[in-house]
């Protein structure tokens, strides 16, 4: 049955493109329905294949935006000028075109909504995207395991998700939002920007509970920066979890 399982995951379905949401001049989260979609957890990725008419096809991995719910599924892709699938998916595909898509993919970076223990999040970037699917599974299961999310992206002009991050941060219950901006700040924003550092990263995180997990995903200078100073600071390694990809990112 195991077996079963995962080839059912590894075949390709046939999704429909319900909705669009603009996230920024650059991303924009695609709102798919997806007959047959077995479910996910919160930090899973997809497959996604794109087929020319004349046979050419070539294939990406994303991050799963959502948290469970049915046979929806959400996708939120940053345009790459010199990619090759990402500017189609950002700005050519419409409401009710086909995609082809398998999964869930993953289990390592993946969060599990009855574990109880606290959880660190920290994204850089893109790197954010399975870290919202985590963020919006415990408050769709009603999970109270602590959890606090640490963003650092450039400006307000990159920030994704910007409106629904503003009505998590004051929303309390265990749930916290901090966002760390690089070169240009909001103003009212508390602190100049600037990288996420070791004395940032303490302030921010503060104390861990020796159960709590971190996840950290994002280009790959910025996870491993990230994990060195959580291991520093004295989590231990075993419990920090991370996703990276390239300068460029996928494309």
């Amino acid at each position: 049955m195991a077996r079963a399982a995962v080839l059912g995951r590894l075949s390709w379905l046939v999704a429909r493109l319900a909705d669009i949401r603009d996230e920024t001049a650059t991303a924009r989260t695609l709102i798919l329905e997806v007959p047959g979609w077995p479910g996910h957890l919160p930090g899973q990725h997809i497959d996604v294949r794109l087929t020319a008419e004349d046979g050419y096809s070539t294939q990406r991995s994303y991050s799963i935006a959502s948290a469970p719910a049915g046979s929806r599924l959400e996708l939120t892709i940053q345009r790459l000028d010199d990619g090759e699938v990402s500017p189609y998916l950002a700005h050519v595909l419409g409401r009710g075109d086909p995609l082809e898509l398998r999964g869930p993919v993953g289990g390592y970076f993946a969060w599990h909504p009855a574990d109880p223990a606290a959880v660190l999040l920290i994204g850089g970037g893109s790197g954010v995207v399975p870290l919202m699917a985590m963020v919006r599974t415990r408050i769709s299961s009603g999970s109270q395991a602590p959890m606090r999310l640490i963003y650092s992206t450039r400006s307000r002009d990159t920030l994704l998700y910007a409106a629904e991050l503003k009505r998590i941060a004051v929303g309390g219950s265990g749930l916290s939002v901090n966002v760390v901006y690089t070169r240009a700040a909001p103003p009212g924003t508390r602190g100049r920007p600037g990288r996420l550092d070791g004395d940032r990263l303490a302030a921010l995180a503060g104390p861990q509970d020796a159960g709590a997990a971190s996840f950290v995903c994002g280009p790959t200078g910025f996870v491993e920066s990230i994990a060195d100073l959580l291991t520093s600071q004295g989590m231990d390694p075993r419990q920090v979890r991370t996703e990276r990809f390239g300068p460029s990112g996928g494309t």
